[in-house]
């Protein structure tokens, strides 16, 4: 344990474990004990893929930066598969070197998210399948870790409820709890959306808004794999734990408009299908959906999101008004007199959000993003709810409903919540028969 050389001021270890003090005492220790090089903050990774390793390195890359002065340390790592965790570990090592000191703190297994939470660890970066964020998150708060959690935070609507449950004890714990929605840290994105909800536009009018791209990943299926393994490496294709592309990516997009309206949609409509990712390994899930979102005051977002190779490719959001319309992902706004185009610094905003984070725990900030990233998350089951049942189906009903569609037994032994016929095939949703809010 790190102490300042001066016992009767506060040491920076305290200073990021606890949160009793007032944030002007907290902040004051901050400076103190950034001033004296003691201030590590130790860092546990729970979900060692692709975004969970880039979280950790742009984490890592705030010790380097001269503008921030970070000094981070990764402390413990897990995964539901130690080679996993094996490889993650190699990886940052090779890179980070000192500022990786792991050691024997490196777990598998379905457990394994409680070793790392038990570590002496201040931060939490929760990145496994979206899935388990309810329970990860509630373990991590109830610990009193701060907490970096990727997007999207669920993938149904108790799921939600317990994010929500979670927020609202992180408030009152003073934990910071971070969500990786990084457009919001962008200064590109927060200008153009600073100057639309100033009227830049005038009164706006809709909104569009795109994931369209050509997919990702599978894995074959092994011989010594149980249907729980298979699940766990192909999470993608399988609602429980990804909640469908529309969840999983075409969240970042719904959450630009929601920020932009500064509201979340009450209803939604639409339809979707697969049409072209129908194997035995695409799992459960639909390739393309098409959805209207309607907010309180009336205004409508038209979102669309497909997994198609050779269509028309779009990651965008977009909003019409009655004196112009904006280009957001370009930040441009075209009126009828004027154009305005971004010309500032552009931010990486993975690596941004990171820095964001880092700077806040050094000033003593408490930031606190699950409110939105959660309605954010259920904007986006709301739409797979509309497109599976191809219902008209309400955002109160969609975090209402008691109807989980998570495992009650983690094991890999255990039986997934869906599981192949007798030829392999996986029963898919269908409008007209899927009920709204159990889809």
């Amino acid at each position: 344990m790190d102490h300042f050389s001066d016992t009767s001021a506060p040491n920076r270890r305290s200073f990021i474990k606890t949160s009793v003090a007032g944030a002007a005492a907290v902040t004051a220790a901050s400076s103190m004990a950034h001033a004296a090089g003691s201030d590590v903050i130790k860092v546990g990774l729970i979900g060692c893929g692709g975004r969970g390793t880039g979280a950790i390195g742009q984490l890592l890359n705030t010790n380097s930066d001269k503008e921030v002065n970070g000094n981070v340390q990764l402390v413990a790592v897990a995964d539901a598969f130690m080679d996993k965790t094996e490889g993650t570990l190699e990886r940052l090592q090779k890179k980070y070197g000192d500022a990786v000191q792991v050691g024997d703190n490196k777990f598998a297994g379905f457990d394994a998210y409680t070793k790392v939470i038990a570590t002496d660890c201040d931060l939490i970066v929760l990145a496994t399948p979206p899935g388990f964020r309810p329970l990860h998150l509630e373990a991590a708060i109830e610990a009193g870790k701060h907490v970096f959690m990727e997007k999207p935070v669920a993938t149904d609507g108790p799921g939600i409820q317990k994010v929500l449950a979670a927020t609202k004890m992180a408030k009152e714990k003073n934990l910071l709890l971070q969500v990786g929605l990084q457009r919001r840290h962008e200064r590109q994105y927060q200008e153009t959306i600073k100057r639309l909800q100033d009227g830049a536009i005038g009164d706006i009018q809709y909104m569009r808004a795109f994931w369209n791209g050509g997919g990702v990943w599978t894995r074959p299926r092994t011989e010594d794999q149980t249907e729980m393994e298979y699940q766990m490496r192909n999470w993608y294709y399988f609602n429980w734990l990804c909640g469908d592309h529309i969840v999983e990516q075409h969240i970042h997009n719904l959450d630009v408009i929601n920020w932009l309206k500064d509201d979340f949609p009450v209803e939604a409509q639409g339809m979707g299908g697969r049409q072209v990712r129908t194997g035995k390994d695409n799992g459960e899930i639909y390739d393309h959906h098409f959805i209207e979102f309607k907010y309180e005051d009336g205004t409508r977002m038209y979102s669309q999101c497909r997994h198609i190779k050779n269509t028309f490719g779009s990651v965008s959001e977009h909003a019409y008004g009655a004196k112009g319309f904006s280009d957001i992902n370009k930040s441009q706004i075209i009126g009828a007199d004027s154009r305005w185009r971004y010309e500032g610094p552009r931010d990486q905003g993975h690596q941004q959000e990171q820095t964001n984070l880092v700077k806040a725990l050094m000033a003593g900030e408490r930031p606190n993003e699950g409110h939105y990233g959660a309605m954010s998350t259920l904007t986006s089951i709301l739409g797979r709810y509309a497109s599976y049942s191809g219902k008209v189906v309400t955002m109160d009903g969609a975090l209402k409903t008691k109807h989980s569609i998570m495992p009650t037994d983690f094991s890999f032994d255990a039986q997934p919540p869906v599981t192949p016929d007798e030829n392999g095939n996986y029963k898919i949703p269908m409008p007209g028969i899927t009920k709204p809010y159990t889809a």
